[in-house]
């Protein structure tokens, strides 16, 4: 070491630096955008797992609305005495069709929308990645 001024040993500078964590991985990585843009049969895959996800979405909320749409005429058949009820000089079966239908149509438009987009959302965080 060089000797200061005053005959003491002058401490060498120190360069400390973290690891790159933020560097990209090298090897063999070959991103799902460009599986996709040479439409390989990984980025096939891909696709097609998005499409069944959708498509299982579609069919879960259209089979859950049918269910209910086809349960209030099977119970107003199981229960004919409710035609003869009125609520505020409106019969029952108009108000179970008209507050329980239209309301049921915006909560399944709504759910299915939620879901798609966190569908679409999910890969295209795959893609981006």
């Amino acid at each position: 070491m060089d000797q200061g001024v005053d005959d003491q040993p002058v401490p060498r500078r120190v360069r400390v630096t973290a690891p790159r964590t933020a560097a990209r991985a090298t090897g063999a990585s070959f991103p799902v955008a460009r599986e996709m843009a040479e439409q390989s049969e990984v980025g096939q895959l891909f696709v097609a797992s998005l499409i069944r996800s959708q498509l299982r979405l579609a069919l879960v909320v259209a089979g859950g609305f049918l269910v209910i749409l086809i349960g209030i005429p099977v119970l107003l058949a199981l229960f004919p005495d409710i035609d003869g009820v009125t609520v505020l000089t409106v019969p029952v079966p108009w108000l179970l069709l008209g507050l329980g239908v239209y309301p049921l149509v915006i909560g399944c438009a709504v759910l299915y929308v939620r879901s798609a987009t966190r569908n679409e959302r999910r890969f295209q965080d795959l893609v981006d990645d």
